[in-house]
């Protein structure tokens, strides 16, 4: 007798669980930046969760980590039990977004995407890696439900404490 087994239909235009992301919501990249540029002079590093599959949107701090001027240590170990998790992200305080030899250790052995980024920290001062150490490109997109598709995106820009923002500066200047 056979066993009945419902087939599950996946919604129209989803992928599957496990996909490697193609694409980065630029909010999940901003983050990342402002993230490695407060741990300055020391490295940061964090994790990447994609959701919905195939765009990374998310970055999760693991806890107990370490952190110096050379070296950023994620305890894997401590990871939630999450398929979402496709990869990694650290920084390189000296500028260079090469992968060096415990890097490529990491991307052959955990996730399926890395990001690595460089001093001083801006829009184009990152790169991102696949599992073997090789150079890929993911495309920078909106976050979903977060602003109309014709908007341009800003990247975060630091402003000094000690002098005030010019009016309208900001949309939520101008009400």
């Amino acid at each position: 007798m056979p066993i009945f087994r419902p087939h599950r239909k996946r919604p129209e235009g989803s992928l599957p669980i496990g996909t490697t992301p193609r694409a980065i919501t630029r909010h999940a990249l901003d983050s990342a930046l402002a993230s490695a540029r407060s741990a300055l002079p020391n490295e940061f590093g964090g994790v990447l969760r994609a959701d919905p599959p195939g765009v990374i949107s998310e970055l999760l701090f693991v806890p107990g980590g370490t952190a110096g001027r050379s070296h950023a240590n994620i305890h894997l170990y401590m990871l939630p039990a999450d398929l979402s998790v496709v990869g990694s992200v650290h920084s390189h305080p000296s500028g260079a977004l090469i992968p060096s030899g415990a890097d490529l250790r990491l991307f052959r052995h955990w996730g399926r995407r890395h990001l690595i980024l460089g001093a001083p920290y801006g829009p184009g001062s990152w790169r991102a890696y696949d599992g073997n150490g090789d150079e890929t490109t993911l495309e920078v997109v909106a976050s979903p439900g977060a602003r109309d598709e014709g908007t341009p995106l800003r990247a975060y820009r630091p402003r000094p404490l000690h002098r005030p923002l010019p009016r309208g500066e900001f949309p939520a200047d101008e009400a």
